[in-house]
Parts: C-alpha cells; sequence; structure tokens
C-alpha cells in the first residue's frame, strides 16, 4: 500500500542525508521525497511517499522518531489529503504538430513556458495519475526531456491532519 508520510525536522545541515541513510540501510524503497521550508524558518517539512504494509511504515516511523533532528511524523495516508506533483516536459514540437499540442495542454490545464523552433516546454501539476495520463499523450510527439518534483502533500482538515505517529 502507498503511504504519505510528513515528517517535520529542524531545518540544519545533514538531516535530509540521516533520513536518506536511514531508509537505504533499512532496505526501505523512496518513491518520492520532497524536503522544503516550512512557515517556521527553523523546521523543515518532508513529504515521503513510500509503499509497504502496516508494518514496514510502523518500522519506519518508528527510526524517524529515533533521530534528534525529527520534531513530529504524520501518516497521511489515514486521512483525506491533497498531493500535487510538478513537472516540466521538453516535446519536440514541429509547426505541424503545434496545434494539436496546445490543445492537450489545455485539456490538462498545463501550460506552455518555453517555446523554440523545435520544441516547447510544458508545466504541469495535480496529482500522480493526471501528470503520467499527460505524459502518455506526449509520448507520441517525442519527449526530450521529462523532470519532475515528487508529491508534495496536505491534510484538507485543520488541526492534526493524519495520524500522528509521534512528535515532541
Amino acid at each position: 500500500m502507498k503511504h504519505t508520510i510528513a515528517v517535520q525536522v529542524e531545518n540544519k545541515s545533514g538531516v535530509l542525508s540521516r533520513v536518506a541513510n536511514l531508509f537505504s540501510a533499512r532496505g526501505f524503497n523512496i518513491d518520492s521525497l520532497v524536503v522544503g521550508e516550512t512557515e517556521d524558518a527553523a523546521v523543515s517539512r518532508m513529504t515521503i511517499v513510500l509503499r509497504g504494509d502496516d508494518k514496514v511504515i510502523e518500522q519506519v516511523t518508528k527510526q524517524l522518531n529515533k533521530l534528534i533532528d525529527v520534531i513530529k511524523v504524520t501518516d497521511l495516508s489515514s486521512e483525506s489529503f491533497i498531493t500535487r506533483d510538478l513537472a516540466l516536459i521538453r516535446v519536440n514540437a514541429a509547426s505541424s504538430a503545434r496545434a494539436r499540442l496546445l490543445e492537450i495542454v489545455q485539456i490538462f490545464r498545463a501550460r506552455i513556458v518555453d517555446i523554440s523552433s523545435k520544441s516547447v516546454i510544458i508545466e504541469i501539476t495535480g496529482n500522480e495519475s493526471k501528470i503520467e495520463a499527460m505524459i502518455d499523450m506526449l509520448r507520441s510527439f517525442g519527449i526530450q526531456e521529462l523532470v519532475r518534483t515528487g508529491e508534495v502533500a496536505i491534510a484538507r482538515r485543520g488541526g492534526n491532519g493524519g495520524r500522528l505517529l509521534a512528535g515532541r
């Protein structure tokens, strides 16, 4: 089962490395890892997406909570939450194909952020399935380059927003 875990950590050098090493040392694969500063400059938030059963998630959270820089760990998967991913996609764009390409961009509510004589760069945000669907549509044009941010997530409700797994 796919889990989205929000981890609040102290915003210090080396924290990301320690968290990544924890997963690596235990053989857990991370599907997505996004880190950014929160509304408090002293705190960063990691959104970690991984697959595993409840036992695996319990092991991960116990190990995360042993790290001194971890403030709070929340499994958002137990609540309603919103997730977004960003992708930038450079696609071949011969002049004869641009009208069809623009139509696809509009359907997916994406946007063209750069254009050259031979290609366009498209920006799309949304959930994983929306981005995957657009990528599938663009394959026939020829994708030159694709970069993605990974998922960020936030609970829909105020308050705790998810099952608090531990915290200070």
